[in-house]
């Protein structure tokens, strides 16, 4: 009776979400230059059509994983690593699989704290060390990109974000290690059965259970953000706070006079900014070293904002909202912090 109860709730909660989503469509049909029906449906219905395929994708990744017992195994890749930082062997195998899918893994540490397995610490913790993983999933497409664009100079950006990289992680393991040492069952290993053929059923089962539960949640959250956040862009807002962040740096952080020009870039496309900076550089406007600030700062400024805009529609479905939000910002603030550290090193460090 309680079941029925609580799916009846979930009815009513996703028929609301639905029509607000209807009602801030058809506020910008009406009121907002630009938006027509063929850009709500090419700009707003595919992408969000995808995103909660990949999305749906990944849970039912990650729920394989648990159901077949392959957790314990991934586990074991970065095992002492998380067991030295209190986060145990959970938080290692969602790590393990955030190198093939962020989502998936994701999925498999918010099933981790709703099961008791890990806490609310342990949760945001094991997310900000995906970092790590995530940056290598990226690596090959930005690479491929930005050597090209800008050379040497694209190879001192490298490493420069990857030193900022190992900076807070190295850090996120030390606060884990002082912070969470025998939290929650955070030293326990994971217990599950062999991989097997046999795990089929426990398969089926897991995803009947589960995935419409956790699939209905997510679209309840993730589809009137993401019209949200495509209107807010569709104001101006984001841009408006690149262009204003952008013009900071460049009168308070590093008057260079070409900075602008890259920043800029990196709002407007991530491709651009590198482009930009490579024009510069080969019209020995900039040096290599500035270039690669240039870069730095770019990536500092416009990024953070980017993540906002695309990701956290994705962490408010796979999370509660108010967690996902606190998640994806608190993590973005790591990320400034440790770029910007290695940005400084590198300015005073390096002639």
């Amino acid at each position: 009776m309680a079941g029925n109860r609580k799916g009846k709730g979930s009815g009513k909660t996703l028929a609301v979400s639905l029509g607000v989503t209807a009602a801030m469509i058809a506020a910008g049909l009406f009121w907002m230059d630009g938006v027509t029906p063929h850009v709500v449906v090419t700009r707003v219905c595919k992408p969000l059509l995808r995103l909660i395929c990949f999305i749906s994708l990944g849970l039912i990744a990650g729920q394989i994983i648990e159901s077949t017992g392959w957790t314990r195994y991934l586990a074991k890749v970065a095992g002492p690593l998380f067991r030295f930082a209190g986060l145990g062997d959970r938080c290692s195998a969602a790590f393990t699989t955030a190198f093939v899918s962020g989502v998936a893994s994701n999925s498999m540490l918010y099933g981790f704290y709703k099961d008791g397995s890990i806490s609310r610490r342990q949760l945001f913790m094991a997310n900000f060390l995906n970092q790590f993983p995530a940056y290598f999933l990226h690596l090959p497409t930005t690479f491929f990109i930005v050597i090209p664009l800008v050379g040497k100079a694209g190879l001192v950006y490298f490493g420069l974000t990857f030193t900022a990289l190992l900076l807070r992680s190295v850090f996120l393991l030390a606060l884990g290690h002082v912070t969470l040492d025998g939290e929650k069952e955070g030293g326990a290993e994971v217990e599950g059965k062999e991989p097997s053929a046999k795990g089929l059923q426990a398969v089926t089962e897991g995803i009947r259970k589960r995935f419409p539960k956790r699939v209905s949640t997510i679209i309840t959250w993730v589809i009137p953000i993401y019209v949200a956040v495509f209107f807010v862009h569709r104001l101006g807002f984001f841009d408006f706070m690149n262009e204003a962040l952008a013009h900071l740096a460049v009168s308070r952080i590093m008057p260079v006079e070409s900075l602008s020009v890259v920043v800029l870039g990196f709002t407007a496309e991530f491709s651009s900014g590198f482009a930009a900076a490579g024009a510069l550089l080969d019209a020995g406007v900039l040096t290599v070293k500035q270039t690669a600030l240039a870069l730095l700062i770019g990536n500092i400024i416009a990024f953070p904002i980017r993540a906002v805009r695309h990701q956290l529609p994705r962490y408010a479905g796979i999370f509660s909202p108010v967690m996902g939000t606190q998640i994806l910002l608190i993590g973005q603030f790591l990320r400034i912090f440790s770029l910007t550290a290695a940005g400084v090193l590198y300015y005073c460090l390096v002639p």
